[in-house]
């Protein structure tokens, strides 16, 4: 699959760990109900990528560490040139010189999500500086002109076993989500930061679609959404995208997914494919 990769700009970017935020004692769930419970942010050693991000006792909840910038310009800059399969380098702390992977981009709070080991995650505090090596934005695919690629690290493009067959562009996706079933982050201009939700609440649609056991980072297509300048729903169209934070109580939220592809043409289609999930590629 031939790419413009030679041409692209590797940067330096740089975050710090975030404290986690909840915004005020209870919020009004979906139900009804009011809840306070764990959220967005820090470094959250009980999940990762390739766990289950369904039904866990929080909101929103990143795996791994979380980053990001006081200053907002600089900060929205790390959120658009960060690129899942970065690699990420600890710059500060008793970890320094250690490395992860970045896993996600997390919209409205604006954290960049990056998977450490284990041991490494206990040598971090809150307030150490994360160095990445950003590759990625301004991606290009040189045989299929109609399909946009945005988000992530070509190197990490190449491992997720595309086939290009018919002179269309195959996918391996775990899940297929109907274009009702998105909502927070339609709307947004700009698909090259953040990401878009899916509404799990109602059950039936859950077990019509198999999305009870969806995973942080699973690779998910999106039907009848097209996302090149930011996503919405087109008839025909189709965005894949991977899941980069947990389910959520509020209305209109749920499991957050970082665009990767996207085409309002038949130059893009995808295959299930349950195990596909950039996991067992970056561990």
């Amino acid at each position: 699959m031939k790419t413009n990769k030679d041409k692209l700009i590797t940067h330096a970017i740089v975050g710090e760990i975030s404290h986690p935020t909840i915004n005020k004692s209870y919020w009004t769930g979906y139900d009804g109900v009011a809840r306070t419970l764990p959220s967005v942010g820090s470094i959250t050693y009980d999940i990762e990528v390739g766990d289950v991000c369904i039904g866990l006792v929080g909101d929103h909840i990143e795996p791994g560490v979380s980053i990001k910038n006081k200053d907002a310009k600089a900060n929205m800059t790390l959120n658009q040139l960060a690129c899942i399969g970065n690699t990420a380098t600890i710059v500060s702390g008793d970890a320094k010189g250690e490395t992860g992977i970045v896993t996600g981009k997390h919209g409205g709070i604006d954290h960049v999500i990056i998977y450490f080991k284990q041991k490494i995650l206990n040598k971090l505090v809150i307030g150490d500086k994360i160095q990445i090596k950003s590759l990625g934005l301004g991606l290009e695919l040189s045989d299929y002109p109609k399909v946009a690629v945005m988000n992530i690290d070509p190197t990490l493009l190449d491992k997720l076993s595309l086939e290009e067959v018919d002179e269309k562009l195959v996918v391996p996706v775990a899940k297929v989500i109907p274009a009702y079933l998105m909502g927070a982050g339609i709307g947004s201009d700009n698909s090259r930061a953040g990401d878009y939700d899916i509404m799990l609440h109602d059950q039936d649609k859950n077990l019509k679609f198999d999305l009870n056991d969806l995973r942080f980072g699973d690779v998910v297509a999106i039907r009848d959404h097209y996302a090149n300048y930011g996503p919405h729903y087109k008839q025909g169209a189709l965005t894949i995208g991977v899941i980069v934070h947990s389910d959520s109580y509020s209305a209109g939220h749920g499991p957050g997914v970082v665009v990767i592809l996207t085409s309002d043409s038949d130059q893009l289609e995808y295959k299930l494919q349950k195990n596909a999930n950039i996991a067992k590629l970056i561990k």
